[in-house]
C-alpha cells in the first residue's frame, strides 16, 4: 500500500526517482507562508460553521502559528517525499498536533489550496513591484526637472531629428512607466478574488463560509465558478505580460544608456557602482548592468510563452500541467523587482555631459524643420519648403557649413522669404522652447500622478 496522504487507492510505491520528477517542493516551498496563512483562515472557519469543534479547530490554528514561527525562524526542512507544500505542511501540522491535523483538509483539495496559495503569494508581491514603479518614477521626474534645459538632438531611425530636451526625452519613459504601474494596478483585481470553496471541481458539500475566508484573508471578492475558481491561471499570465512589457521598455531605456555612454557618444556616464571593468583591457568601463536588465528582457518573454503554452489547451478543470505555472512567475517576480531597483540607482548617480549633448545640434542639420516651418509662416507651401531646405542642406553638407552659418545672402539666393530674424529661429534653444517646454503642464502631471499612484498604494 502506497504512504502518501492521499495513497489510499494504491498498491505500489513509485520509485525516488519518479516521486522527484512530481514533486513540487523545490519550488512551492516560496508559498509556504501563503499555504499556512491560508489554512488558518480555512481552519477558523471550519470551527467558525461547526463542521470541526471549536477545540479541534483552536489547536489546528495553534500548531499552524508554532509551524510559521519555525518557518520564520529558518528551522523547517521540507522533504520531497511529501511532494508540494501542501501535504508538507500537513505532515508538520501532523508531528505537531497528531491526527487532529488531518480535519484541517475537510471541505478543500489540493486543488482550491495550491490556486488560494498562488494568488496570495502575487497579490502580496504587486504592491512591492507598484512601489517599486513610483520610486524609479520619482528618480525620473528629479532628472528630468534638473535638465528641463539640456538641449540634446532628438531621433528616429537613431538618426538625428529634430533638438529637443533631455528633460522631455526622460518624461517619455516616465509614461511609460506609468502605464506599466496601471497595467500591474489592474493586476491586481483579478489576483484578489479567492478560489478555497471550489474544492477540487464542483464545490462541496460541508456548509463552508466562503466570504468568511475572503476577509480573513483580505481578498475582495470570491470565484462565481468552480471550474474557473480552480483551472483559472490568467491573474498570473497578465503578471508575465505586464512583466514583459515593463522589461521592454526598461530595455529600449538600456540600450540607450548603454549607447549613449560610448566613447563616440558621450552623452552621459553611468556611476562606478553600476558599471564594471575588463579582465584584460585596464580603460574599460562597460555598462553591464544595463545590459543585464536588456538581458534579463528575453527571460520575462520566455516566462509569458512558456506559461502561454502550458495553458493553451489544458482542459477544464485542473491538470498537473499546471505545477509548471509558477516557477515562471516567482523568477519574473525577483527579475522585476531587482530590475527596476538596479534602473533606479543607475539614475540616481548618472552624470549627463550637458555641453556634449548641445554639440551635437549645433552642426547637424536638426534645424532643418525650423527653417521649412519659418518659410510656410512666409506664405511658402510646405511641401516647396521642404524642398528648398532640402538643397540648402545638400549645399551645406558638400561645404560642411551648418544652416545657421550660412550667410544671409546664400540662404536669400534660393529663398528670397529668408530675412535677418531666421538666425535666432534656427538656434536649438529657441527651437525647442517654441517647440516643446517642460515648464508647467508636462511636469505638473507627471507629479499629480506620482501623488495618484502613492496614494493608491497607501489605501491597500
Amino acid at each position: 500500500m502506497s504512504d502518501k496522504l492521499w495513497g489510499g487507492r494504491f498498491t505500489a510505491k513509485a520509485a525516488e526517482w519518479v516521486d522527484e520528477f512530481g514533486a513540487s517542493i523545490h519550488f512551492d516551498q516560496k508559498m509556504a507562508a501563503e499555504d499556512i496563512e491560508g489554512s488558518i483562515a480555512h481552519a477558523k472557519m471550519l470551527g467558525k460553521q461547526g463542521i470541526i469543534s471549536p477545540e479541534e479547530s483552536e489547536k489546528i490554528v495553534a500548531g499552524l502559528k508554532i509551524i510559521n514561527e519555525e518557518l520564520i525562524a529558518g528551522k523547517i526542512e521540507f522533504d520531497v517525499k511529501n511532494e508540494d507544500i501542501h501535504m508538507n505542511i500537513e505532515s508538520l501540522l501532523t508531528e505537531k498536533i497528531g491526527p487532529v491535523a488531518g480535519k484541517l483538509h475537510t471541505a478543500r483539495s489540493r486543488n482550491d489550496q495550491v490556486a488560494t496559495d498562488f494568488h496570495l503569494w502575487v497579490k502580496h508581491r504587486l504592491p512591492h513591484v507598484l512601489e517599486s514603479l513610483t520610486e524609479l518614477q520619482e528618480e525620473l521626474l528629479t532628472l528630468a526637472t534638473t535638465h528641463a534645459g539640456t538641449i540634446m538632438s532628438g531621433y528616429t531611425h537613431l538618426q538625428h531629428a529634430q533638438p529637443i530636451t533631455y528633460g522631455h526625452y526622460l518624461l517619455a519613459y516616465f509614461e511609460m512607466f506609468q502605464r506599466d504601474y496601471e497595467r500591474f494596478e489592474f493586476n491586481q483585481k483579478h489576483t484578489d478574488i479567492l478560489p478555497l470553496g471550489a474544492a477540487a471541481l464542483a464545490g462541496t458539500t460541508f456548509p463552508i463560509d466562503r466570504e468568511f475566508v475572503a476577509s480573513e484573508l483580505g481578498f475582495d471578492s470570491i470565484y462565481h465558478n468552480s471550474l474557473d475558481a480552480v483551472s483559472d491561471r490568467d491573474f498570473a499570465l497578465e503578471f508575465l505580460s505586464n512583466a514583459a512589457i515593463l522589461m521592454m521598455h526598461l530595455s529600449r531605456m538600456a540600450e540607450e544608456l548603454i549607447l549613449w555612454s560610448t566613447y563616440e557618444f558621450n552623452y552621459i556616464e553611468l556611476s562606478d557602482d553600476f558599471s564594471t571593468g575588463s579582465s584584460i583591457m585596464p580603460q574599460k568601463k562597460n555598462a553591464d548592468f544595463a545590459e543585464l536588465v536588456r538581458g534579463k528582457t528575453g527571460r520575462s518573454y520566455g516566462a509569458l510563452m512558456g506559461l502561454l503554452t502550458t495553458m493553451k489547451s489544458l482542459p477544464l478543470a485542473y491538470n498537473k500541467d499546471m505545477q509548471e505555472d509558477k516557477e515562471q512567475v516567482f523568477d519574473i517576480m525577483d527579475t522585476v523587482l531587482a530590475s527596476v531597483k538596479v534602473f533606479t540607482g543607475m539614475l540616481s548617480g548618472l552624470t549627463v555631459h550637458k555641453e556634449r549633448m548641445l554639440a551635437t545640434t549645433q552642426d547637424d542639420f536638426s534645424n532643418a524643420t525650423e527653417l521649412a516651418d519659418y518659410l510656410a509662416t512666409k506664405g511658402v507651401p510646405f511641401r516647396e519648403a521642404h524642398a528648398i531646405v532640402g538643397q540648402l542642406v545638400l549645399t551645406g553638407i558638400q561645404s560642411k557649413t551648418p544652416l545657421q552659418k550660412m550667410s544671409l545672402s546664400d540662404l536669400q539666393a534660393v529663398a528670397p522669404h529668408i530675412e535677418e530674424d531666421i538666425y535666432d529661429k534656427l538656434q536649438s534653444e529657441t527651437a525647442v522652447n517654441r517647440r516643446t517646454s517642460l515648464g508647467g503642464t508636462a511636469v505638473e502631471n507627471v507629479k499629480k500622478e506620482i501623488v495618484r499612484n502613492k496614494k493608491v498604494l497607501e489605501a491597500r
